[in-house]
């Protein structure tokens, strides 16, 4: 093992690179704040059963790909794999139904998942969420769908579709089960091993299976959308009326699950063209039962969840996000001993003004440093020799236009107001 290798599926964030992760993270928070969504923050890791439960014990996620693990007090921890079930977990323990309904929260953070590394999927990813919760109004479903596509807009982003189907309520899932099982059965011996197993422990999970020798038998399932009960089909016909309303394209694809158990009615997935077949870069849909399931009152909720990491693969390909990177609002040039020592004093107080200081720490020629101030874009120098600090006072540079002048040293705060307009 190589100790300068980072681990399998994991990435640096390096500058030049972070500064594209925090233009898209404001991005997203002006967005939720738009809708009323507030954020939450829970921890990385959770009890186990809260997955098993939450996400379903015969998902790939909770079959292949949790990292899990016994701690000193031989309980089993799971470093969380995705957000909306400890978000549910949260809103339970904090009583944040307590108030008025429905409760608008958004996540935003590392995830874990043991998978095949490849572009846009790694093992340590970014999550972002926004999960509404204590009302079942199909108009909160359509919210939803179009909170996302406002960020992917935000962004610049073009080329995506949106694809939406409903798997129904338990109820009516009962009958679509039996009619899947009759349909797979026949067709045991053809089936992948993860499909044979779930074929009559969750047969709704056949039609999330991604190997290629499956998607014949899929193609060729009944539609869920025959089975819908009453209520269902209303609901159903109320998010799509919504969406036309509102003048958001969708397909209909009946095929559409999703890998969650915790699902019910609304499902929808945010398609972009420029990623090949990992072509995903969000979904969600309506989870009315996972808060009772968790063990609170039942509540009706919808969410949405993207991985950052995809999201941000597809801006990168459209040339999106371009970040510039900021220079130094001043680099103070010293000739060493008294002005290097003046020189800190007055960085110290210039950051204390929230400025961005630079100075030479080398003890470099004056030519040297003046060359670092440029290879920086530091917006101003600020050279102190030794006349200047005789007469405590310094040769301020512009360096976007060549201009100089003479400002006292002990006048900090009037040097931060004019050092700090440029960097406005």
């Amino acid at each position: 093992m190589a100790l300068t290798s980072r681990p399998r599926g994991t990435n640096d964030i390096i500058p030049g690179e972070i500064e594209l992760w925090l233009e898209l993270e404001d991005k997203i928070r002006a967005v939720c704040h738009a809708y009323g969504y507030k954020e939450l923050r829970t921890p990385m890791f959770e009890h186990t059963e809260l997955f098993q439960r939450g996400i379903g014990d015969t998902t790939d996620i909770v079959e292949k790909e949790m990292y899990t693990f016994i701690d000193r007090g031989k309980r089993s921890i799971t470093l969380r794999p995705e957000g909306t079930a400890p978000l549910v977990r949260a809103y339970i323990e904090n009583n944040l139904g307590g108030g008025s309904l429905p409760v608008k929260l958004f996540y935003y953070g590392p995830m874990f998942r043991y998978e095949r590394p490849q572009a846009g999927r790694y093992r340590q990813f970014t999550q972002f969420g926004c999960e509404a919760l204590g009302s079942e109004d199909p108009l909160l479903d359509v919210e939803a769908i179009a909170l996302p596509l406002e960020i992917y807009q935000a962004c610049g982003l073009h080329g995506f579709e949106v694809e939406l189907n409903s798997i129904g309520c338990p109820e009516c899932r009962s009958a679509y089960r039996t009619a899947l099982v009759a349909y797979f059965e026949p067709l045991a011996e053809t089936m992948c091993g993860s499909c044979h197993g779930r074929l009559h422990r969750n047969p709704l999970r056949l039609l999330d299976c991604k190997v290629e020798s499956c998607q014949a038998n899929i193609a060729g399932a009944p539609s869920i959308i025959e089975y819908l009960c009453t209520d269902c089909a209303e609901h159903f016909a109320a998010v799509r009326t919504y969406l036309d309303e509102l003048k958001i394209p969708y397909t209909l694809n009946p095929r559409l699950v999703r890998g969650f158990d915790y699902y019910t009615r609304t499902v929808f997935e945010v398609i972009s063209s420029e990623l090949g077949s990992q072509n995903a870069i969000g979904g969600g849909g309506r989870y009315d039962g996972l808060v009772e399931e968790v063990g609170g009152k039942p509540t009706p909720a919808v969410g949405y969840a993207v991985g950052v990491d995809r999201l941000l693969l597809a801006l990168k390909s459209q040339d999106k996000l371009q970040a510039s990177l900021p220079g130094p609002d001043a680099y103070i040039v010293h000739f060493g001993g008294d002005t290097k020592r003046k020189a800190a004093q007055i960085a110290h107080g210039l950051r204390g003004q929230g400025l961005w200081i630079e100075l030479d720490y080398a003890d470099r020629s004056i030519k040297a440093q003046m060359k670092a101030a440029n290879r920086l874009n530091s917006h101003y120098v600020l050279v102190i020799g030794e006349d200047e600090l005789a007469k405590n006072q310094a040769v301020l540079r512009d360096m976007n236009d060549g201009q100089e002048k003479f400002v006292a040293l002990d006048e900090v705060e009037q040097l931060s107001k004019i050092v700090g307009a440029c960097a406005k």
